[in-house]
């Protein structure tokens, strides 16, 4: 758990985001239309500035590295003032938390999007895997603050880091189990398999922002899922 002084900021910063992506429907019939439509606009404003802001600090995190990275600098790039950004953030760590959720989130909620489409259990695994690709492809500089700039961050992430890694090894795991339970595959470590799974993804990923290899993220897609295939027992005809 991150320590109650990181802790209690964060929890703000939620709170702001629940005001600030709520949808009215509490407002009194009698205010007007005009008064409505005010707050409609205020808030639509407001939304705009806080994904500015999100933009900008992408941005920064990714030419500066976290540690290098001022309030300053994000205040710069998003043409926005400081105390404009410590209204939605109480400082750079909030920020980067909330960067580190986005690109976690974005990931799980596609990955599992896919795999629910998908009837065929070994299928299944497939379009996860495809699917993660793609999105780590699309969001390039995001990839780079999850994977490699998160790494540097400091303590107060560790323990963060490491829960939204166990998630996505469980969410393995699950579909491991589910290929084990259907006799898809033959019964194995389902535990272990799960993080070498994640951990060769995790290593291919970091490669590629890193190295620049392959040219296409998507490349690595045919060979890393043989990889894959193979450590399950399972071998093209």
């Amino acid at each position: 758990m991150l320590d109650s002084k990181f802790n209690d900021p964060f929890n703000k910063v939620l709170l702001i985001l629940n005001a600030l992506f709520v949808t009215i429907n509490t407002t009194d019939e009698s205010v007007g239309f005009r008064e409505r439509r005010k707050i409609l606009d205020k808030q639509a404003k407001s939304q705009l500035r806080f994904s500015r802001i999100l933009d900008a600090a992408t941005t920064v995190f990714s030419q500066k590295g976290y540690k290098d990275a001022a309030v300053d600098d994000i205040a710069l790039e998003s043409q926005t003032s400081k105390g404009g950004i410590y209204f939605y953030f109480p400082n750079k760590q909030a920020i980067f938390l909330v960067l580190l959720e986005k690109m976690a989130g974005l990931l799980r909620s596609r990955a599992e999007s896919a795999m629910a489409e998908e009837p065929n259990v070994l299928k299944k695994g497939d379009v996860a895997l495809q699917t993660m690709l793609q999105t780590f492809a699309g969001h390039r500089t995001l990839t780079r603050l999850f994977l490699v700039e998160a790494l540097g961050a400091g303590r107060e992430f560790n323990d963060r880091m490491m829960e939204i890694h166990a998630s996505f090894s469980k969410l393995i795991k699950d579909y491991l189990d589910e290929a084990v339970l259907s006799g898809t595959i033959a019964p194995l470590n389902t535990e272990i398999a799960s993080a070498a799974w994640f951990g060769a993804v995790n290593e291919v990923v970091t490669r590629w922002v890193l190295t620049g290899q392959p040219a296409q993220l998507e490349e690595a897609y045919p060979a890393l899922r043989e990889l894959l295939r193979r450590s399950i027992g399972l071998v093209e005809k």
